[in-house]
């Protein structure tokens, strides 16, 4: 079982993001995780489908595309023909999440669920049927650098022992939080797909991502959903 790191662009220097990227993923990491804010379901504003179409041009990476907007059916179009390679749709917002997920599939993209840290895990877990992925904010959304939220653990265990008692073929993504120093238990918990943003970006990109690689495979070693 592979364990993928998805660098969250928010914490790259936009100035260079396409050279930041590329140092994150020739070091190993294998997806690119953009955050995606409307200043309105979250207090934060960042970017839109003009910069992931422009993200696409600049690399091969998994474009991991994190819609924290409150109506996404007004822009899965935009974000598809942009070229996200993953479109995650929060259950809070507008909408029947199931129906965009349905969409999201339909065009050839992988589809997957978000929730926050107060809405109930059976939430995302109804969803696994539709789902490529799912994604659980282990902060709330918004802004980068928050601490990660304890609780959050038994939320993981919760999935992967829906994922692995189903049989679904969804990975187990979180974000928020996450550092060296916690991701091996976040592994070992469930996740195969881990966020970080400052912990990537912040210093020396490569040495950060192989920290992570480092700390992955001790949380796979100790994990007993990965045997």
């Amino acid at each position: 079982m592979k364990i993928k790191l998805s660098p969250s662009i928010l914490s790259a220097d936009f100035a260079n993001l396409e050279r930041d990227i590329k140092q994150a993923v020739d070091a190993g990491a294998e997806y690119v995780h953009v955050d995606v804010m409307d200043g309105h379901f979250v207090p934060n504003l960042t970017i839109g489908a003009p910069v992931v179409k422009s993200l696409r041009k600049a690399t091969n990476a998994v474009l991991d595309v994190h819609l924290m907007i409150t109506d996404p059916d007004k822009y899965l179009d935009d974000f598809i023909e942009a070229g996200a390679d993953i479109l995650t749709v929060h259950c809070e917002s507008n909408g029947d999440t199931k129906a965009q997920l349905e969409k999201i599939r339909a065009a050839g993209v992988k589809a997957a669920c978000v929730i926050k840290p107060a809405t109930p895990v059976e939430t995302a877990i109804e969803l696994l049927p539709y789902c490529d992925m799912i994604l659980l904010m282990t902060v709330e959304p918004g802004f980068g650098g928050q601490g990660f939220i304890p609780e959050c653990m038994d939320k993981i265990r919760a999935v992967r022992k829906a994922i692995e008692q189903g049989g679904y073929q969804c990975e187990l993504e979180i974000d928020g939080g996450v550092k060296h120093n916690n991701a091996a238990a976040c592994v070992e918990a469930g996740a195969d797909v881990i966020v970080a943003g400052s912990a990537v970006f912040g210093g020396d990109i490569a040495a950060n991502v192989k920290g992570f690689l480092d700390a992955f495979k001790v949380g796979a070693q100790n994990a007993a959903w990965t045997k």
